[in-house]
């Protein structure tokens, strides 16, 4: 494996919720299941487990952004702006040599 680079398979979302639905729907054994589609069975209980939590937002794909990561950036941004106004009111507020300020 020394250099190799090994490809993972990529299944659309709506492969996923069709497996996940001849579990949980259809009562067929989550290992059966997976033998069929050539997966492995921990792979389809982790998709068991994401629709479980998500539901229809689950498996958004490549590109996507979930509403939490997109809120965490929004974030990230909006304080990076909160510092620099910091600095900015402290750099405008100082003297100067003639004892105004600007």
């Amino acid at each position: 494996m020394d250099g190799e680079k090994v490809q993972m398979k990529r299944f659309d979302k709506a492969f996923k919720v069709q497996a996940v639905k001849m579990i949980t729907e259809e009562g067929q054994k989550a290992s059966e299941v997976a033998r069929s589609l050539g997966i492995h069975a921990n792979v389809l209980y982790n998709w068991k487990r994401k629709y479980a939590q998500d539901g229809d937002k689950a498996f958004v794909g490549k590109g996507h952004l979930t509403e939490m990561v997109a809120l965490r950036r929004k974030l990230r941004n909006a304080e990076m702006e909160i510092e620099i106004l910091k600095k900015a009111v402290g750099i405008f507020s100082k003297p100067t040599e003639n004892g105004s300020n600007l």
